[in-house]
């Protein structure tokens, strides 16, 4: 293993990092913005935690993406395999890609994925959101993840991709273990049924196109019918404006998962914090304009992705002072720089946030989050509902503390409450 110029510590993830990372963070900051860490996974890697050196390293081109050299570093660094998450298959999206094959995937995927679009599914997620709430009307407890948070999200991307909703359940689960850190799960078996549901949802889009983005997406891919055609040639396409039958995959597992899980999270998380702070919560149910602002402070200080997917340096990189070699795996923690103290010393009240709150939630550069103004049109829309049908909603025990979830995906798994 290469080693920084200089000394440069490394630091030992524990099993109670996923309960409070600002722990860990609080102590780690004082030696710096830059570190070396070694997950509970045995996985070893660079980490960066200042705000300032966050979202530099976001849009540093020096930064890079590219899945083959990704997973082949991880196998290196990992011979077990451990950390890989998803399969390399199903992560050669747009996401794990640098320019120009980053451009052409983006540019291909915001042809459907467009601000008009989006914008356009308000009603919608409206009517969902309404509707969703009116099951809750009359039930002494509920749970605002499995009835709110959830639903919500998956309905609405079932709708604008194409999936049926129905099989919602298999698709949560499998994207669920594959986001986790549980090193004793067998991501590669999930990864396989993944990819054989992806596949086949895909082929019938090919066989009977609806008015759906996967649909309009099909459209643009070329019937190669070969997955193990080479990045060249998958590049090029038809006058490089098409999606492989590789690519297509890849890219449906990433719109249908990012799709739901950071949304999910970002609205469970916001309604935690609301009903953790009454007065902020009246406030807000009285003013609902001063939502969106509240929506990003959420962002700020519980955003739905603790850690933004890793990069590898192409050269030596120096950055917070510190000089990481060439072919070394870093991970950006937005959850810490979001919390960076010299960039936000105190955290405002939910009601009290400025309009403008700095933070990094959706990334920074080229590879910033392309579904942001959905997820935010989503939270805004549950937050407004839920305070105006629900003003004397609670936590139905006073002392819940959430259960988080075990990964770098910042949110948990239930959200008991009383909502009269």
């Amino acid at each position: 293993m290469t080693q920084a110029t200089g000394v440069v510590r490394e630091e030992a993830i524990g099993p109670d990092f996923f309960d409070d990372p600002h722990k860990y963070y609080r102590r780690w900051r004082k030696g710096g913005a830059v570190l070396r860490v070694r997950r509970p996974n045995g996985l070893p890697h660079w980490l960066i935690i200042g705000f300032g050196e966050a979202r530099a390293a976001l849009a540093d081109p020096r930064m890079r993406k590219d899945v083959t050299e990704l997973y082949d570093i991880l196998r290196r660094v990992s011979p077990d395999g451990k950390g890989a998450g998803a399969s390399e298959a199903l992560s050669s999206h747009m996401l794990n890609s640098d320019p120009p094959v980053h451009t052409r995937l983006r540019k291909l995927v915001t042809r459907e994925f467009t601000g008009r679009r989006v914008a356009a599914l308000r009603p919608r997620v409206e009517e969902i959101t309404r509707n969703l709430l009116d099951e809750m009307e009359g039930k002494d407890e509920v749970d605002l993840i499995e009835d709110l948070a959830a639903p919500l999200p998956v309905m609405v991307i079932c709708e604008l991709l194409g999936v049926p909703f129905e099989d919602r359940a298999d698709f949560q689960e499998w994207s669920k273990i594959l986001l986790d850190a549980d090193p004793t799960v067998d991501t590669s078996a999930v990864s396989r049924k993944m990819s054989d549901f992806l596949a086949a949802l895909l082929e019938a889009k090919r066989v009977d196109p609806g008015d759906d983005l996967l649909s309009g997406l099909v459209a643009q891919g070329g019937d190669d019918g070969d997955d193990d055609d080479d990045d060249d040639d998958d590049a090029e396409g038809s006058g490089g404006d098409q999606l492989s039958t590789k690519e297509l995959v890849a890219m449906a597992f990433l719109l249908l998962v990012a799709g739901h899980e950071t949304a999910l999270h970002l609205i469970g998380n916001g309604i935690y914090m609301m009903l953790r702070d009454k007065e902020a919560f009246d406030s807000l149910r009285a003013n609902p304009d001063r939502i969106p602002a509240a929506t990003e402070e959420v962002l700020r200080r519980f955003g739905p992705v603790g850690w933004a997917t890793m990069r590898f340096t192409a050269e030596e990189v120096e950055i917070g002072g510190v000089t990481i070699p060439a072919g070394e795996l870093v991970a950006i923690s937005l959850d810490a720089a979001n919390h960076d103290p010299a960039v936000t010393p105190e955290a405002p009240r939910l009601h009290e946030v400025d309009d403008t709150p700095k933070h990094l939630a959706f990334g920074h550069g080229i590879h910033f989050c392309l579904g942001a103004a959905l997820g935010r049109l989503e939270a805004n829309v549950a937050f407004t509902q839920l305070l105006q049908r629900f003003g004397d909603l609670r936590l139905a025990d006073p002392g819940f503390f959430p259960e988080w979830r075990l990964g770098f995906m910042r949110g948990f798994t239930s959200l008991p409450a009383r909502p009269q």
